[in-house]
C-alpha cells in the first residue's frame, strides 16, 4: 500500500475523543469498578496501563507525579538485612498481603511477600514515565530476582514459587534488563534457544515449544529479541519474512491474535508492533485498523473495549491508544513498539543510561 494512501484526510472521519480517555485514565487511578476486584494483586499493572496511556495521550499533568511515585516505590520488595530474601526481590504488584508501607530499607521479613516479574517491569516503566531517576531502585536485588526465576529451558516464572512459565515472562525479563542497563539478570543464550524452539509450523510462535502461534506470544518473542540486539542473529530472512507473513495476515479490519479468531483491539498492538519492529507495518490497512479501534471506543465514559457494544477496560483502552499511536494518529505521541512506552519516555530511559555509564569523577 502506497504511503499517500495513509493520510489521515482519505479517511472516513471518526472521531477520537481524546478528553473522555484522559478521564477514563484518571478514574483508572483513582477507583474502579467491583468487578476489578479480583486483579488486586496486579494493581501495578493497571496503573501503568493507565499511566501510560495518560503519556501517550500527552496528559501526564493531571496526575500528582511524587505521590504516585512513592506509592509505587512502597511496593519494591527489599533486601532484609540478612539478604535472605534475595531471590525475592523485585517489585510486588499491590500492598494486599499487609506488607508494612516503606519505600527504604531494609525489606520486612514476610513468608508470603515476594516480587511478580510483570510487576517489576510495569513498575519500572511506570517510573521512568513519571520521570524518576530510579535512584532509589535495588538493581542489584532486582538482577538476582530475576535470575531466581529463569527455568533451565530458558523461560521464567512469574514469582519464586512457581507458577506459569512461558514466553510473556521472557518477554518482562528482558525488559527490565534491557530498562536497568544490567544484562546479568537472565542466561540470554538460554532465552534465545527456548524462543528459537517455539517457532510453530505455520511460522508464528507460540507460548513454548510445540504450542499454538499466537500474536501477544508472537510480540513478546520478537521485542524480546529486539530488546538483546538479536533478532537477525536468531532468526535468518526466510524466517524473518514468513514471520511477516503470518502476522500481516493477522489482519481483517483490525487484528486478531490467531486464525479463525475475532479481531480484537488490543492485537491492533500486539500485532501491529510485531510488524512495526520487523519494519513491514506500513503495508497494513491503516484506515480499517482505525476504524475498528474507534468502533470500540465508549463515547459515554471514554476508553475502549475489545469489541464493539462491550464495556472498556484499561487493558484494552491502553493498547486501543497504542494501536492508533502506530498508525500516527494526530495529538498522539509515538510509542516505542518493543518496550511499549512512549517514545518521551525512552528518551528519558536513555539519557539515565547515559549518567549511569559515565565513569565516576
Amino acid at each position: 500500500m502506497a504511503e499517500e494512501e495513509h493520510s489521515f484526510d482519505d479517511f472516513e472521519q471518526i472521531d477520537f475523543l481524546r478528553d473522555r480517555h484522559v478521564r477514563f485514565f484518571q478514574r483508572c487511578l483513582q477507583v474502579l469498578p467491583e468487578r476489578y476486584s479480583s486483579l488486586e494483586t496486579s494493581r501495578l499493572t493497571i496503573v501503568f496501563f493507565a499511566l501510560s496511556g495518560l503519556d501517550v495521550l500527552d496528559a501526564l499533568d493531571v496526575i500528582d507525579k511524587p505521590s504516585l511515585m512513592e506509592w509505587i516505590y512502597s511496593l519494591q520488595v527489599l533486601p532484609t538485612e540478612d539478604q535472605s530474601n534475595l531471590s525475592r526481590c523485585g517489585f510486588r504488584g499491590s500492598s494486599q498481603i499487609g506488607v508494612p508501607y516503606q519505600t527504604k530499607g531494609p525489606g520486612s521479613p514476610h513468608p508470603y511477600d515476594s516480587a511478580h516479574v510483570a510487576m517489576t517491569y510495569t513498575g519500572l516503566a511506570s517510573l521512568i514515565i513519571l520521570g524518576d531517576d530510579l535512584s532509589r531502585v535495588n538493581k542489584q536485588a532486582c538482577m538476582a530476582g530475576l535470575r531466581a526465576l529463569q527455568l533451565e529451558d530458558g523461560s521464567f516464572y512469574a514469582v519464586p514459587e512457581g507458577s506459569e512459565n512461558d514466553m510473556r515472562f521472557i518477554y518482562c525479563a528482558a525488559c527490565i534488563c534491557h530498562m536497568l542497563d544490567d544484562w546479568s539478570g537472565m542466561d540470554v543464550k538460554k532465552a534465545i534457544d527456548y524462543i528459537r524452539q517455539s517457532m510453530s509450523y505455520d511460522n508464528g510462535i507460540g507460548q513454548g515449544a510445540g504450542l499454538e502461534s499466537h500474536g501477544g506470544s508472537t510480540f513478546c518473542a520478537v521485542a524480546a529479541l529486539c530488546l538483546m540486539g538479536r533478532l537477525e542473529e536468531v532468526f535468518g530472512p526466510r524466517q524473518l519474512e514468513r514471520i511477516r507473513r503470518w502476522c500481516i495476515l493477522r489482519q481483517h479490519n483490525g487484528f486478531h491474535g490467531r486464525p479463525n479468531k475475532p479481531v480484537d483491539t488490543c492485537y491492533s498492538f500486539w500485532v501491529g508492533a510485531t510488524l512495526e519492529l520487523l519494519d513491514v507495518f506500513k503495508y497494513t490497512n491503516f484506515e480499517k485498523n482505525r476504524n475498528y479501534i474507534l468502533s470500540t471506543q465508549d463515547r459515554l465514559v471514554g476508553g475502549f473495549a475489545k469489541w464493539p457494544d462491550s464495556h472498556p477496560d484499561p487493558l484494552h483502552a491502553y493498547f486501543g491508544i497504542c494501536g492508533l499511536s502506530l498508525i500516527g494518529e494526530p495529538s498522539l505521541r509515538r510509542v516505542h513498539p518493543a518496550l511499549n512506552i512512549s517514545q518521551r519516555a525512552l528518551e528519558h530511559l536513555q539519557q539515565l543510561q547515559r549518567a549511569w555509564r559515565e565513569p565516576c569523577t
